[in-house]
């Protein structure tokens, strides 16, 4: 076993080497090329609303995940209900068929619910009326991959919550901490070393998922690629360019999320 495992540490990272060559060649051939230069730099116009979908899903995903993750540890029996049928129904929609909903049956149904609870505000003139068209397809795109994603990421915090002691928790409480002093305290920054490795890969998923708001006409890298595809009828260049794009984007993420788990991990065993 620990021969294993030294071997294992040792072992050069020819993967990484096989695709550093490959990102620079890919590279090379984008700056020698006029073509391939003038698609990179179209299609680059979408990395901002990819990162921004990314960013701000993941962070809002993140928020509900652990307030539905709570909710499954509550004493009370009607939130841990509440709380799988949550997880269970949304993790059993695909995120496409969840992002059509969202976008054009929920965000309706939202304006509907909305004009009815302000409506006497909205006769007093205090407020105007909502249109479904006030909520952009971006806003759409990132409710649907909010809703998405929290199912997974609630279970996660679950998972990370539950392998801490419980014996570092009645500890804490002997001590008189109250609920929100022992998970702050004792219960996240143990578990968070759980938690980090499969809400890392979580966001890695994100970013490649991120792609499905195209199909609203949402202008991240893959619509933009798509729009010049057609327009140009270079289909092998753009789409490649798009693929080499998230690949960076990707690949990048995960190994920065390989060095602080490791950088938490050598800080632990310290």
């Amino acid at each position: 076993m620990t021969a294993t495992t030294s071997t294992a540490k040792s072992e050069f990272p020819w993967w990484l080497a096989a695709a550093a060559v490959l990102a620079l060649a890919a590279a090379l051939a984008i700056a020698a090329s006029d073509l391939y230069a003038e698609v990179f730099a179209t299609v680059a116009k979408g990395i901002g609303i990819t990162v921004f979908v990314t960013v701000v899903g993941f962070a809002l995903a993140s928020a509900l995940g652990l307030g539905i993750a709570l909710m499954a540890l509550s004493g009370s029996q009607w939130l841990r209900q509440i709380a799988r049928f949550y997880v269970e129904i949304i993790r059993g929609v695909p995120i496409l068929v969840l992002l059509f909903w969202i976008a054009f049956a929920g965000a309706p149904a939202f304006v509907a619910a909305w004009n009815g609870l302000t409506a006497p505000l909205q006769s007093a003139g205090w407020i105007g009326e909502l249109l479904v068209r006030d909520i952009s397809l971006l806003w759409r795109a990132i409710m649907a991959l909010t809703i998405g994603y929290s199912a997974f990421i609630s279970e996660v915090f679950r998972a990370g919550i539950l392998s801490v002691e419980k014996g570092q928790i009645e500890a804490a409480k002997a001590l008189g901490l109250t609920r929100v002093q022992r998970f702050r305290l004792i219960v996240f920054p143990q578990a968070i070393r759980t938690i980090l490795p499969p809400l890392g890969n979580d966001f890695v998923a994100m970013v490649k998922d991120s792609s499905l708001v195209s199909v609203l006409g949402v202008a991240d890298i893959t619509q933009i690629g798509k729009v010049y595809a057609a327009g140009s009828f270079r289909f092998f260049e753009t789409y490649s360019i798009v693929a080499y794009i998230y690949l960076i984007l990707t690949v990048g993420l995960s190994l920065a999320l390989r060095a602080l788990e490791k950088r938490l991990r050598r800080q632990h065993e310290q």
